[in-house]
């Protein structure tokens, strides 16, 4: 009775440790740092109202966290240096960094830190935050889609996401040739993260 009592113990044991195995446990929030060289920020605007100029934000950096299980435990804070704006026109880039725009001596940094992120769709989230351009802060809500995940041939685990949203840029004192520039300008977001180990 007493060996039977023992080999029914075990057996309880042995299945709770199988069944514990088969368990997948959440997933839980991970840490990712924005690869310069595969993140990309695009904006466009209008040119007298009749065909868009496009440029870009070479060198952003930043982190995100995801949390796939718990989406509220995510967050991204990316930003670029103003002085690395690039339309493809050297004369125009540099008037963009003058006081003009982009006041790039003065107000060197571009910044966006979340304040919340929610679940809106299988692949999509609604991530809220504060955008700060020139010294002045506005809130901002955009839609961003998780465009892919996996391992690269070098070991690492790299997480994609991708947002267009429009801004008004007088909403943050850049006013300057309103009538030739546009006002409102779409930007495009493209980040690529390595998971830190």
């Amino acid at each position: 009775m007493k060996i039977k009592n023992i080999t029914t113990t075990g057996f309880l044991i042995l299945t709770i440790i199988l069944m514990g195995s088969f368990v997948n446990p959440a997933p839980a929030a991970e840490t990712y740092k924005l690869d310069p060289d595969h993140t990309s920020i695009i904006f466009r605007l209008k040119h007298l109202g009749v065909a868009y100029v496009y440029g870009r934000f070479g060198g952003p950096t930043g982190s995100f966290v995801f949390d796939e299980s718990s989406p509220a435990n995510s967050s991204i804070e990316i930003q670029v240096d103003a002085k690395n704006v690039d339309t493809a026109v050297a004369k125009r880039d540099n008037h963009l960094k003058s006081p003009d725009f982009f006041d790039a001596g003065e107000h060197p940094l571009i910044k966006f830190k979340s304040t919340s992120v929610k679940k809106s769709g299988p692949d999509s989230y609604e991530i809220s935050g504060n955008l700060t351009l020139l010294g002045k802060t506005q809130p901002v809500t955009v839609k961003a889609l998780q465009t892919g995940n996996g391992k690269d041939p070098w070991g690492n685990f790299r997480q994609g996401f991708e947002t267009s949203f429009t801004i008004k840029r007088s909403d943050f004192g850049m006013d300057f040739m309103m009538g030739v520039a546009g006002d409102d300008v779409l930007l495009t977001v493209s980040v690529e993260g390595i998971r830190l180990k």
